[in-house]
């Protein structure tokens, strides 16, 4: 059977997740009523219903698609309509946990700069300096790979004060590094600090987020790390005029504050509330939730979803209120990574091709090699003064924040795949342009302003459509696209393929410049956006305005009247 939405790109289903047999109640103890928002309800609110009426409905649902009769719309989809109005209290935990991302995308950017001097003060090859740089995408693997199983033992909250700790260790150690071994050791504590953040921030803000303001929220990640690469643009510029052996420890050393100020804003975060009921500690999230929420109406509507679809993927369902109890507190992820690469079920499988081939496509698309390399990239094309190479990155890094911005307002209206596609688009046109001025400025005697004009308008061009399409929306798509029992280390292991695809493609780019030049790498690199343009088209379904337990059927088998049905694993 073809993929669902290589079918239907665009068309929206509805998600009724089936009540797991023998279940515990939906809501907590306390409470003997579910509030139901009907279409005609919405009027007056605080009606109640029993959830004898609610499992009539069920059935009165059931009749009619059995009837060819359309369903009636779950919560979260009736809810579409409304206009979205951020929550103050999911945005203050977004922002504290997008904030570690400041720590990657400060890193990308100050070394950018810091390399120049770093090169000369240690006498360091071209070689070193490619191993130097790739070395923190690839320890990042490391990290990736641990913290889905992390988050899922001791929470999201604790595991992005873990990333915030060990990345503190390791820019400590980059900034009083006496030798090039020792600088390695720094990025190699460093990098595993990265790949926890990379992972942890858009799970953690994607499980806290109401449904119509998460695509904004789950960006916040990706706009953090846009502002880190300015603010060491901007660090690069400002420390550039220091003494050679003072200079880069200053610019790598400064990531330290950031670190700190994360691990200590984290403290006052809430948890995960989908971890929370995944744990059975269900007052809790129902307390989180309430502050995430509307009302306490769309609280407890939240609350019922996210228990259905946890009781659902226990692999034993539990028999009795205390076992279920039980149960989900002694959940610590285990059997997951068994399911997820060994005996994928086919929605699985569908998720996973999906996840990793946008992971995949990020980083092939070299933007963090050209971020890396930029003042190496303006060189070539002609600007030959140092500080007037950190300056355009500066430039550069400013075009890269305002569109990650602009992106990231606009996800919940116009939604992910037109963004993308449009950012995948811009991406090929802009880096075929920036080979052609390569190019002409490779094979001219004279180095014509026009020309490097384009080279730098190309460049800024590449990373703005980036920040449109690639950038946020991948650790959107990748942080809610797997169903809960499989988010963490689902995600855990695309965004592995987002690290080891990075730092090949940074660890390399120098070298195989060196033998096709910058000209021709640019063109191989649009080549690979065309590909990527093609897969986002028929591979990845639009997911705006659903809820996260809704996502996982649009990556279930189609059934009558193009509804999906879940199947057990």
């Amino acid at each position: 059977m073809s993929h669902t939405s290589s079918q239907h790109p665009n068309k929206e289903h509805t998600y009724h997740p089936p009540p797991a047999p023998d279940a515990e109640p939906l809501l907590s103890p306390s409470s003997e009523k579910v509030v139901h928002l009907k279409e005609d309800d919405r009027t007056r609110p605080g009606t109640t219903t029993s959830l004898e009426d609610i499992e009539d409905e069920s059935q009165e649902h059931k009749h009619n698609i059995s009837e060819g009769s359309p369903p009636s719309t779950s919560s979260s989809s009736s809810s579409h309509g409304r206009s979205a109005r951020i929550n103050r209290y999911a945005l203050a935990g977004a922002i504290l946990a997008s904030t570690n991302s400041v720590l990657l995308g400060y890193d990308i950017g100050v070394m950018s700069g810091a390399v120049l001097f770093i090169k000369e003060d240690l006498r360091i090859t071209s070689t070193q300096v490619e191993i130097l740089v790739g070395s923190l995408n690839v320890c990042s693997l490391i990290g990736s790979l641990a913290s889905g199983k992390t988050s899922d033992s001791i929470g999201r909250r604790y595991t992005i004060i873990l990333a915030a700790a060990t990345f503190l260790i390791g820019a400590v150690l980059m900034g009083l590094a006496p030798s090039f071994p020792f600088l390695l050791a720094g990025r190699f504590v460093a990098g595993i600090g990265v790949g926890y953040s990379l992972m942890i921030a858009p799970v953690y803000v994607a499980e806290l987020s109401p449904t119509l303001t998460r695509g904004f929220l789950t960006s916040l990640p990706e706009v953090f790390i846009n502002v880190g690469i300015l603010l060491g643009y901007i660090s690069n510029y400002a420390l550039s005029g220091l003494p050679e052996n003072l200079n880069w420890r200053l610019m790598l050393g400064l990531a330290a504050i950031p670190a700190v100020a994360v691990a200590i804003g984290v403290s006052a975060m809430p948890e995960s509330p989908r971890w929370l009921v995944m744990r059975g500690r269900r007052e809790e999230a129902k307390r989180v939730l309430v502050r995430t929420s509307e009302s306490k109406e769309d609280a407890e509507l939240r609350l019922a979803e996210i228990v259905k679809a946890a009781s659902f993927h226990h692999a034993s369902p539990p028999s009795s209120s205390s076992s279920s109890s039980s149960s989900s507190s002694e959940w610590y992820g285990q059997a997951v990574w068994i399911e997820l690469i060994f005996r994928p079920s086919r929605p699985i499988r569908r998720i996973l091709i999906a996840a990793i081939g946008v992971n995949f496509f990020m980083q092939a698309s070299g933007n963090d090699a050209v971020v890396y390399y930029s003042p190496e990239v303006f060189r070539d094309a002609g600007i030959e003064n140092r500080k007037q190479q950190v300056g355009v990155t500066v430039i550069m890094g400013l075009a890269k924040t305002s569109f990650v911005l602009i992106s990231a307002l606009y996800l919940d209206r116009f939604g992910r795949r037109p963004l993308l596609l449009l950012g995948s688009v811009g991406m090929a046109l802009s880096l075929a342009g920036l080979g052609l001025g390569s190019k002409y400025l490779e094979y001219s005697n004279g180095k014509p302003v026009w020309a490097i004009v384009l080279c730098v308008v190309a460049v800024c061009s590449a990373v703005s459509f980036f920040s449109i399409g690639l950038g946020p929306i991948t650790w959107v798509y990748s942080s809610e696209i797997f169903p809960l029992r499989f988010r963490a280390q689902g995600s855990s292991l695309v965004i592995s393929v987002n690290r080891l695809v990075s730092g090949l493609v940074s660890m390399t780019f120098l070298s195989i410049s060196r033998e096709i030049t910058f000209g021709g790498t640019f063109f191989a690199l649009s080549g690979v956006m065309v590909v990527g343009t093609i897969f986002f088209y028929f591979f990845l379904p639009e997911t705006k305005g659903k809820s996260l337990e809704e996502i996982e059927a649009l990556f279930e088998d189609q059934v009558e009247n193009d509804n999906y049905k879940i199947l057990p694993s």
